[in-house]
């Protein structure tokens, strides 16, 4: 009896929100972990007195949105999506496509339009998806060149053979290389560097990157969207990109469309990193030539062992893994530390990295480097 009323009395809590508690301490009613997490995410969008708080330019918004999937069903979440339109003011800026024009389209703005895709009206999304094109051009034009030099230089350089075996040596290299010593005496050049024949088989490298959906790393979602679409256009690159909640959403047949691409995603929700591991272990038809970015705050909802040991098989075969805790300009956020101390003894590198610095990152690891001894501005190891 005493329990059903305990029962009754959350609930009513939970439906008449924070206003409901008692002056005095004592008699407010306690709700556990759970329960504090859902409340705090009515409160933020139903509280009259914070209407209008949680505007695009909150950097709170996007966690909110996640929270929603995380704390209710799919019909749930739906209503909860659409009041939030309402209250954000977004759906009246997106009706007007005249405002488009003059409108600065940023990160923050986008990851929230893509949080709220599924409820966008057909004529809302057609000028979301204005907005969003806009900000995939003005990235694009940024970061293109850059990640074109970087990785055109990065395997010239790992295709070159500097300890070549006697049937790979190239001698009119090798000899012009070492003219300057040579030994009259001798008759001979005494080669102080051995210049071989070029690896072909490092002109094709194949990056995949896989992409944790939950609505806090939906700013770093948004721009390994366009980055994974630079990449699938450069022919020296095999890409794929996989996003994933509980869920596996292989995207790669998106990459030359990124703004489809970015409409594609379904931020929110749970997270269960070794399964997508091991979707993508299944794709990986060149292990040693593949390079794993693995972009996630490392709080891991499925089996942990199970993820430990899928990456560590995926190193063993040869793959080269980098952990990506961030993809912004924000700094680090969150992220299962504990977790990232374990990949870092399995041999696997964790940074927050800019978008800027993502070029010189897989450079690196293109060519070979040990990245946890790579010193780049924008670049912050964490383990």
């Amino acid at each position: 009896m005493k329990q059903q009323l305990e029962d009754r009395l959350i609930r009513w809590r939970m439906i008449l929100g924070q206003l409901s508690e008692p002056e005095d301490e004592d008699a407010s009613i306690s709700l556990d972990e759970e329960l504090e997490g859902m409340d705090q995410v009515m409160e933020a969008l139903y509280d009259s007195d914070r209407e209008g708080g949680l505007g695009p330019s909150s950097p709170n918004i996007n966690r909110w949105l996640g929270d929603i999937r995380k704390y209710f069903p799919n019909e749930i979440v739906e209503v909860v999506q659409k009041d939030a339109l309402e209250r954000l003011d977004l759906q009246q800026l997106l009706r007007e496509p005249e405002f488009v024009e003059m409108l600065e389209p940023n990160v923050d703005l986008v990851a929230s339009i893509l949080l709220l895709n599924k409820v966008l009206p057909t004529k809302t999304r057609e000028t979301a998806r204005l907005i969003v094109n806009k900000l995939v051009k003005q990235i694009e034009k940024e970061l293109r060149e850059p990640m074109r030099e970087a990785v055109s230089g990065a395997l010239n350089r790992a295709r070159k053979n500097r300890n070549p075996k006697l049937r790979e040596i190239d001698w009119n290299r090798t000899i012009l290389k070492n003219l300057k010593t040579y030994q009259p005496e001798l008759k001979s050049i005494i080669p102080e560097q051995l210049i071989g024949y070029s690896k072909k088989r490092a002109q094709l490298k194949h990056v995949s990157l896989l992409i944790d959906q939950s609505g806090s790393m939906a700013n770093s979602v948004v721009y390994a969207g366009i980055l994974g679409s630079i990449l699938a256009s450069l022919p020296t690159i095999k890409t794929q990109l996989i996003a994933f909640d509980t869920n596996i959403l292989d995207l790669t047949e998106e990459l030359q469309n990124p703004v489809d691409l970015l409409f594609g995603t379904q931020l929110g929700g749970g997270t269960d990193i070794g399964k997508a591991l091991e979707y993508s272990r299944q794709k990986i038809s060149r292990p040693t030539d593949t390079i794993l970015f693995l972009l996630t705050d490392l709080f891991e909802g499925g089996s942990t062992s199970k993820m430990l040991k899928t990456l560590a098989e995926l190193k063993s075969s040869g793959v080269k893994i980098i952990t990506l805790l961030a993809l912004n300009d924000k700094g680090t956020p969150a992220y299962d530390s504990s977790l990232a101390s374990q990949l870092s003894q399995l041999g696997i590198p964790a940074f927050a990295c800019t978008p800027n610095q993502f070029p010189r990152l897989l450079a690196a690891a293109i060519e070979g480097r040990d990245l946890r001894r790579l010193k780049v501005k924008g670049l912050r190891v964490k383990n």
